[in-house]
């Protein structure tokens, strides 16, 4: 069974005047709340640096947030706002860990494509995969090795080996996620043309 990370949150009013907010920022603590699994929101703030720890694994993966008078909750992060590269804001969602999740995952395309040692020009499209999966397998990224694509060559999303228990989302399958062009003088079939002139300069 896997260890899961836990962040302690402790309850706020939801609609307390901005200086009760920068306040707890200047203390190190983040305003937050939490969303899902059809319960009322809860309004909490977390400590800074229990964030950041989480915020490393990555979105996707969860979590438990540990909140006096309740039982842990399950976790992931949402969504979130940063100021001046500090946390500002976090919105995590309450989910159950025996029902599978539907999310999009970031992507780290990796290696140098074959085809660009021949004036390839690799494109990389597509930053995030849609999936879905019970939490607790979900990736924190998804590493796609694109070292073996020559000048033409596509990949799309079901070229992609995902982790045991993890799937596609349906509409993604065909996705078309990066590509090796031609160079583009060789791709437009253009030629080069020298002027008289310049020759005999």
């Amino acid at each position: 069974m896997m260890t899961l990370l836990m962040i302690t949150a402790e309850k706020r009013l939801e609609n307390g005047p901005p200086s009760v907010l920068r306040n707890l920022r200047a203390s190190g603590r983040i305003p937050a709340v939490v969303y899902g699994l059809n319960a009322e929101s809860l309004s909490v703030h977390v400590d800074d640096k229990e964030l950041t720890r989480v915020a490393r694994t990555g979105r996707s993966e969860m979590f438990k947030l540990k909140v006096e008078g309740m039982k842990d909750l399950s976790v992931i992060i949402k969504d979130f706002q940063k100021k001046s590269g500090k946390w500002n804001h976090v919105d995590f969602l309450q989910i159950s860990e025996s029902v599978p999740l539907r999310i999009a995952i970031s992507i780290d395309y990796q290696g140098i494509a074959a085809g660009s040692k021949f004036g390839g020009v690799v494109q990389t499209l597509v930053t995030e995969l849609e999936v879905e999966g019970l939490p607790a397998e979900l990736p924190s990224i998804i590493e796609i090795d694109i070292s073996h694509l020559e000048i033409g060559d596509k990949l799309v999303a079901t070229d992609v080996k995902l982790p045991k228990g993890i799937t596609l989302v349906p509409t993604t399958e065909e996705l078309l996620l990066a590509l090796v062009a031609a160079p583009r003088v060789a791709l437009e079939g253009e030629e080069v043309e020298v002027e008289p002139e310049a020759i005999n300069k």
